[in-house]
């Protein structure tokens, strides 16, 4: 087999052909459905107009006020950045970093990254390093949340009507704006036709460093062969080196994650431990001339719910409360029938953890939420909201979370299944 045409599953290990497509189609593994590579049209300049597009409007963004207050007749704004200063200021500073690096760095870095790749190519030229700024961009992109961000948004515009007169900023449509044109972008952008163009470069030829596999090796572990999750180059070891280096991205290879469940656990735990000051504890503390009133996410969803907010009550207890612990629940699940060595329902066990992964970010939304009204409502005596303990706590949970996802390895579910059919 020449591992040039080979692709290996990165949830199942599963050693495939790789195959024409369609246009706009997608390969998918015959093992365990994930999605292995699409079949796009070479579009860079449309993704590098909306890339382009999405990076000024970003900049607009964070320059002008997200939302206003009309309060005794002066209007009180906040830009994105003055609420993250202002949580800062306030001490909540692991919030603060929370959110800027979610919502400022992470995306900005993603936009920052694609025009890098795509205007050397639209000019007739080859970026420097390509390799580098696409395992960047792959390690970026679970980390930028602008989508929740414009939910909080919404939510936050509905918790503000009760305090004063409500002013949508330029921002909130820019970041709109943002979002889908991000959107788009991805669509048209195919990091695997930069790959093939590496590839393709005198004396980076990947193919040419790529050994023969057995034909009767179904996984690339059982072949010897690493895998690479950045680039999906599949490749053989170096003599008497247990790692591995890409010969492509110099990506450090494994043919499974170290100490995947150990590490897993360890995330996992300290949600788990974690999450219940994160429920009982109050998020947000409102103080106002006659008295003081402490929120919990539960209370917050009941103020919505109770306001007549359903959609929006539904959906920040199904992002805030559901979705945390059926992540942790399903880790787990999945971490202790792994460790067990189960070979039941691999398939379905798999979609769990597609499910978990991609759900992961949504669980932000009261953090930003409550980033936006501590920026706005700070009037004196007359009332103030400051972000509480159990905002610190969710925050952590789903950090956590999100990193044990990124630390579990799927193939040890079908290793487990081979194991059994021997």
């Amino acid at each position: 087999m020449n591992e040039a045409r080979m692709i290996a599953c990165h949830e199942c290990d599963l050693l495939q052909w790789r195959a024409s497509l369609f246009e706009r189609s997608i390969a998918r593994c015959q093992r365990c459905d994930a999605a292995l590579y699409r079949s796009l049209p070479a579009t860079y300049d449309r993704a590098l107009a909306l890339t382009l597009a999405a990076g000024i409007l970003f900049a607009v963004a964070n320059c002008f006020p997200i939302i206003g207050l009309w309060v005794k007749g002066a209007l009180v704004e906040t830009t994105l950045l003055d609420a993250v200063c202002s949580l800062y200021a306030d001490g909540m500073w692991p919030i603060a970093g929370l959110v800027l690096v979610t919502t400022i760095l992470m995306p900005a870095l993603n936009i920052v990254a694609v025009i890098y790749l795509l205007l050397p190519l639209h000019i007739g030229g080859s970026p420097q390093r390509p390799e580098i700024v696409l395992r960047i961009l792959r390690h970026v992109a679970p980390w930028g949340m602008i989508e929740v961000l414009m939910l909080a948004m919404l939510v936050a515009l509905v918790k503000l009507q009760h305090f004063a007169t409500v002013v949508p900023g330029v921002a909130i449509w820019a970041f709109g704006a943002v979002m889908v044109l991000l959107a788009a972008a991805a669509v048209s952008f195919n990091p695997r036709d930069i790959w093939a163009r590496i590839d393709g470069v005198p004396g980076g030829d990947a193919a040419s460093r790529t050994p023969k596999a057995s034909v009767n090796a179904a996984t690339a572990a059982r072949a010897g062969l690493f895998a690479c999750h950045d680039c999906g180059l599949v490749s053989k070891p170096l003599a008497h080196f247990r790692g591995g280096i890409c010969p492509r991205c110099s990506a450090v290879l494994h043919l499974r994650k170290p100490n995947s469940l150990a590490r897993t656990w360890a995330f996992l735990l300290a949600a788990m431990v974690l999450y219940i000051p994160a429920v009982l504890l109050p998020v947000m503390i409102t103080s106002t001339l006659f008295s003081s009133q402490s929120d919990t996410i539960l209370s917050g969803v009941v103020f919505l719910w109770t306001s007549g907010s359903w959609v929006l009550a539904t959906i920040v207890f199904v992002a805030s409360i559901v979705v945390p612990m059926l992540k942790i629940l399903s880790l787990a699940y999945l971490a202790w029938s792994t460790q067990l060595r189960s070979s039941l329902m691999p398939r379905k066990r798999t979609r769990i953890y597609r499910w978990v992964e991609c759900v992961g970010r949504w669980s932000m939304l009261d953090i930003y939420v409550i980033t936006i009204l501590v920026a706005l409502v700070q009037f004196g005596s007359v009332a103030t909201i400051d972000a509480g303990p159990g905002a610190i706590a969710f925050g952590a949970v789903v950090v956590l979370t999100m990193f044990a996802a990124l630390s579990f390895d799927p193939r040890l579910i079908w290793d487990a299944v081979e194991l059994d059919g021997e």
